[in-house]
Parts: C-alpha cells; structure tokens; sequence
C-alpha cells in the first residue's frame, strides 16, 4: 500500500515513509506540548486569590419605596410570557423582581427580561424625536417628526413602489410593537419584514 503524500509549504511533496513530516515545522508536537503546559501553568496562577476576588450581588435598596406596590405583571420582550413582580411607585416603575413562582419561567429571565426596566428608567431612553442637523442632534416635535417621515415615505412610494422600503424589527420591542410593525407594512404594500436577529 503506497504511502499518501502530503504536500508542504514550499510546494515539495515529501512522502512519510516512516518517518514524521510536520506541515509547520516552526512548531513540533513536543513543542506544542510544552506550550500548553506553560500556558495551563500560567492560567493556573492568574486564577489563584491573590489575583482574583469573590464576586458579590450588587447591594442595591432591599427596602420597598414608602406606597409602592407589587405588581405582578408578563414579560412583553417575546412569546413565552414569563413573569415579572414589578415594583410601583406613584404609577412609575421603579424596581422590578423574578416572580419565583411563575409557571412558565420558574423563577428565571433571560437578558432581556431582566433589563427589562431599562426601557423606563434607563438614562439613555429617548424621550422625544431628534435629528441630526449639521452634525448635531436636535429635538423635534412629534408633528414636525411625524410630517417630515410621513411626507419622505409617501415620495418614495410614489418614486419606486411599496416594495422599496425595507421594515426591520428589533428585539427590543414588545410583542404587541411587533405586531403593529407587521400590520403597517402589510397596509404599506410591503412583504419585506425581517428582524434584526437574522442580520
């Protein structure tokens, strides 16, 4: 039985007729080895407790706001319904807690449930229309946002068609957000729906 050849860097074929030929001779088996031990040596020390230290939960405000109440409430971010024990305080949402005894999500959230609240209290959370005028944001008012997009979709509709714009959803919409997306572009003309996810 003919030995198989394997071709190497330079283009030669040398064929292993007992004898060992590495592809990268810069780096051996035995030298490979010892490189893994080293490196498993060294991850060893990195991980000792002088280098590392006890990951603790985030002490936040364990006592309830003064007339707050719990309510208990459905994660809107997918289909699955988990559940959310949201804290309230004068009709804002200010804390929110795992409904441990959920049916469907056991006492667990995903990512996005459990930032959940950060679509109300979050610092970054827009809070009305802006445009980026001469390379700067600036507020708008919600009729001159809404006249502005209405009157650039109804152009490139006339222009080009319903199929010409492209409606992308996103995972930080709820599934009732979601389902209104979907109408409007079926009212719009358009099939062309996608989320973000498959991007």
């Amino acid at each position: 039985m003919a030995r198989s050849k394997i071709q190497t860097s330079s283009g030669s074929s040398a064929v292993s007729a007992g004898r060992r030929v590495t592809l990268n001779p810069k780096v051996a088996r035995r030298s490979f080895l010892k490189l893994s031990a080293a490196t498993a040596a060294l991850t060893g020390v990195a991980m000792t407790t002088r280098l590392t230290s006890k990951a603790n939960a985030a002490s936040g405000q364990s006592e309830p706001y003064v007339g707050s109440q719990k309510v208990r409430t459905i994660c809107t971010y997918c289909a699955v319904g988990c559940g959310i024990e949201a804290e309230v305080h004068n009709g804002v949402w200010v804390r929110q807690e795992i409904a441990a005894d959920h049916p469907v999500s056991f006492g667990g959230h995903c990512c996005k449930g459990a930032g959940a609240i950060d679509m109300v209290t979050s610092p970054k959370r827009l809070k009305n229309p802006m445009k980026k005028v001469n390379g700067k944001w600036t507020n708008l008012t919600w009729d001159q946002a809404m006249g502005e997009i209405g009157d650039k979709l109804l152009s490139l509709r006339e222009k080009d068609g319903a199929d010409a714009l492209m409606f992308l959803g996103s995972a930080k919409v709820s599934t009732e957000m979601a389902f209104l997306q979907r109408k409007f572009a079926a009212f719009w003309g358009s099939n062309n729906v996608d989320h973000q996810a498959r991007i």
